[in-house]
């Protein structure tokens, strides 16, 4: 017999709130006409791509918040629509954070899972599903089951991650925490060729320091292939002075002048979104009298969001474009995954090819030799590293509107590498479901969505 999801522990408040909002939604789903297709009406999003459209929205009220924190076990259950600002917040009191918190404020507990997510302590953590002990889904066919990987639903644990909400919606998940000091210690170092950089970044994930001194934390930001940049953090206890990138200052531009750095825990881990990493330049408010007149609230990546989800619906910037004789442009957005062994070799051709800057760079490897993540399987025994960029670039004449893209992952196939499907895609199916696995997908949607009321992975991930 299937196991269902338990959510009758204790007689918290928070616990309480939580099982009745498990017994609505359940309710809610029911309501829904069967063969209607079924989302959910979530607040935000930070998928790059055309959301499906569905005819009913079950809404995530209840599921966006603390449910408990163990700060002795260092675990905690949280809403699975949580975002990770709002953990981290709640987190940070008991000097803790999880083991991986994507860098952007918006991004759900929940979404981080199903979706992947990465940061500079996935080198020693791996990604955010791999903290995750045990959550309870709201599956296709409508039922809440615990998934763990020692239960009848342990399928369900390790296909979850990569399936993008098409299998089920995260209400609950428990994951794990590691502790937390008052202030990150910040080393930028300069290199000036790829091999060098890559040959670095090797070293310090292989030995887990750099001239002496722990390292916690490795990222990197490649401005050109001259001017390449790896940022090492290490926990402390003190600091000389914080610096401080949620209003004056720019952070990516801090790395090319400063040689060392130091943040509280909090600035760090949001360090990238104040800017959007530095995406927020397209907005002006990186211009010293922008940054000056607009609020502090509204330097963040969610704002930015809308006002560029506000652009995909009315083209006016394409508009104007057309209108002043301007090149058309191409989006192109994407984080991908190299074994390091291919890494120099993929910037190489990546700034001939595609003329983007800056990159950022995100080492990481897999956790747990053991566990194999069915939807998005990486090697044990590699270490890869991610590359994200995200701008939009001119088109030459007779390219096609999807040029840069789709080389991007042409040539990341080519290289054995992953991408993440979070952006544009272009698969055919054939080859979309070898490099994801298709025969456990299959099994997988069959058993918990067997009616298909959620999107297919191929459809909402490549299909037009």
């Amino acid at each position: 017999m299937a196991e269902t999801a338990d959510v009758s522990r204790g007689d918290s408040t928070e616990w309480a709130a939580y099982t009745e909002s498990v017994e609505r939604i359940k309710r809610d789903y029911r309501q829904i006409p069967d063969g209607a297709p079924i989302r959910l009406a979530k607040r935000t999003s930070n998928l790059f791509r055309p959301r499906a459209r569905a005819t009913a929205g079950l809404s995530t009220d209840g599921f966006d918040g603390v449910i408990g924190i163990d700060a002795q076990a260092r675990r905690a259950d949280f809403g699975g629509m949580t975002t990770y600002e709002r953990a981290v917040d709640s987190l940070l009191p008991f000097n803790l954070m999880p083991l991986v918190v994507p860098e952007l404020k918006t991004i759900t507990l929940g979404g981080a899972i199903t979706g992947l997510g990465i940061e500079s302590s996935s080198w020693r953590n791996g990604m955010p599903h791999e903290s995750l002990i045990e959550m309870d889904v709201l599956t296709g066919a409508g039922e809440v089951v615990t998934a763990r990987p020692d239960n009848d639903h342990r399928d369900l644990f390790y296909g979850f991650p990569n399936s993008y909400g098409t299998l089920g919606y995260a209400l609950r998940v428990q994951i794990e925490l590691e502790y937390v000091m008052p202030y990150v210690h910040l080393r930028h170092l300069r290199f000036g060729d790829f091999g060098t950089l890559v040959s670095a970044i090797g070293q310090i994930c292989e030995s887990s320091e750099y001239q002496e001194e722990r390292v916690d934390f490795v990222d990197g930001t490649v401005f050109s292939p001259a001017e390449c940049y790896l940022t090492l953090g290490a926990w402390t206890g003190s600091a000389p002075h914080t610096s401080d990138y949620t209003k004056k200052g720019v952070y990516y531009r801090s790395v090319q002048s400063n040689r060392e750095d130091w943040l509280t825990a909090r600035d760090y881990l949001w360090r990238w979104d104040t800017d959007w990493f530095w995406c927020s330049r397209a907005f002006g408010v990186q211009r010293k009298w922008v940054r000056r007149a607009v609020p502090q609230r509204f330097l963040r990546s969610d704002v930015y969001w809308k006002i560029l989800a506000f652009e995909e619906r009315y083209h006016l910037r394409a508009g104007a474009d057309r209108l002043l004789g301007h090149p058309a442009h191409e989006n192109v957005i994407q984080d991908v995954e190299l074994p390091i062994s291919c890494l120099a070799e993929f910037l190489e051709e990546l700034v001939r090819e595609v003329p983007v800057s800056p990159l950022w760079l995100c080492p990481l490897r897999v956790r747990d030799r053991s566990a194999t993540w069915d939807l998005y399987r990486l090697d044990p025994d590699v270490l890869y590293v991610n590359v994200g960029f995200w701008t939009s670039v001119p088109l030459k004449e007779g390219m096609a509107p999807t040029h840069h893209n789709r080389w991007v992952e042409e040539e990341v196939d080519r290289l054995g590498g992953r991408k993440s499907l979070y952006s544009t895609a272009f698969y055919d199916e054939d080859r979309f479901w070898s490099l994801y696995n298709g025969e456990a997908y299959g099994k997988l949607k069959g058993h918990y969505d067997p009616g298909r009321r959620l999107t297919d992975l191929y459809d909402k991930c490549v299909g037009r």
